[in-house]
Formats: structure tokens, sequence, C-alpha cells
């Protein structure tokens, strides 16, 4: 089908406006807290830092060449079990081998304290300054008193264009049950955190797979028109 030249002009427009979109600076803001080293008892095979390694590796060669992006991990680092909210490095080109680095040398401890982190992310960023696009990577609710849906609400009214997406790996309820009863609600929960993305028009993806964690992370750091 032959495009009339309105038509034409509007996707040429869209598409530059998505990579323009997909090369602001981001900031992945990573979950290592001590769940992450978890397995078995949760319907998981190996622990869950092993695949968010390998997914670390798989992407970040594809997508930090044509943005820059920095690192954010909370968990582990601090005698206090709240305290590991650890920035790495703000965003900087080229950043796929210090990501990489980074997260194989991860030792998962400590509590979730995802809404401090997320926080610190869009400080980082200068998000009331300039368009902000943060990642996080959660296995789990918010354990260190953190309000979630309250920064989400903040970040919609003070930035100037804050985007948080939220992939939940293997994200598990509070409840299981050996037999059928239950088990479903368990494996198919939704971290709290899934309000960051809701409120400032971000994306909620549940990843329960390499492969899934892998395209998770491609379509919210890379350029979307590019896979």
């Amino acid at each position: 089908m032959r495009l009339s030249l309105p038509v034409l002009c509007l996707s040429i427009v869209t598409t530059a406006a998505s990579a323009q979109q997909c090369t602001d600076d981001a900031m992945l803001v990573f979950d290592g807290s001590g769940s992450m080293a978890e397995m078995g008892f949760n319907q998981i095979g190996e622990p869950r830092i092993f695949e968010a390694r390998r997914a670390v590796a798989t992407v970040m060669p594809q997508v930090a060449a044509d943005r820059r992006i920095g690192l954010l991990v909370y968990g582990p680092g601090s005698v206090d079990p709240c305290g590991g909210v650890k920035l790495h490095f703000p965003p900087v080109q080229n950043a796929a081998d210090r990501l990489i680095g980074a997260v194989d040398a991860l030792s998962p401890e400590g509590s979730t304290a995802l809404t401090a982190a997320v926080e610190m992310a869009a400080g980082v960023l200068k998000y009331e300054e300039q368009p902000a696009t943060i990642v996080l990577v959660t296995d789990g609710k918010e354990t260190c008193g953190g309000q979630p849906c309250a920064l989400a609400a903040d970040l919609s009214a003070e930035g100037l264009a804050t985007t948080v997406h939220v992939i939940g790996f293997k994200v598990r309820g509070d409840y299981f049950a050996w037999g059928s009863q239950g088990a479903s609600d368990y494996v198919e929960a939704e971290p709290v955190a899934r309000c960051l993305a809701d409120r400032t028009g971000g994306t909620y993806s549940g990843a329960e797979s390499l492969d899934e964690l892998i395209a998770a992370l491609r379509v919210t750091l890379g350029c979307n028109v590019l896979f």
C-alpha cells in the first residue's frame, strides 16, 4: 500500500520522536536484595540473580551504545538492611561493560528499599529540569517503609517528564499452597511498585523467564523501533 504524503510525513515524525525519546538519559534501578538469591521453596529453580546477570549481559551491549545509562542498586552494602542504596554511576556513554561488571559482582543481601532507590535515581537524572527515564527491576514489594505510590504522585506532579518503567521479575505473593489452591495467585502476584509505572505513564512488565526479562529490558531501555 502506497502512503499518502501526509501519512508518510506523520510516520517519519512519529519514528523520529520515538528515537529521540529512547535516547534520553536513563537510570537502571536494580534489585540486589537478599530475595534475589532465594531458590527452591518459591517455585524458582535457581536464584533470580543468575538469570538477571544473563539478561543484563545480553541486553546492555545492544542498548548502551545508543543511550547514556546509569546504575543504582538497592539491597546490599550496609549494616542497616534498608541502608544499602548505592549509586554505582550516573548516566554515561557506552555503559555496557560497567553495568555488566557491577551486576556480576553483586552479592544479594539486605531489604527492598525500592522507593528510596527510585527517588535517588530521579534526583540523579535532575527530573525537575529535564526528561527522566527510570527502569526499576524488582522481585517483590517495598520492605523498608517507603511509599512507592506517593512517590509516583510526586514524580508525576513535579517532574518535567518523568517516566518509571517497572519490571517485576519472578514476583511472588504472600501466600503459597502446596496444592492447587492459591498457587496461581502466588506466582502471578504483582508488586505494589506497579503504581510507579501506572502513575507516570510508564509500563509494567511481569517477567517469569530469562527471555521475558531480556525482552522487558530491551523495550524499556532500548529504541523500540529497532527491536
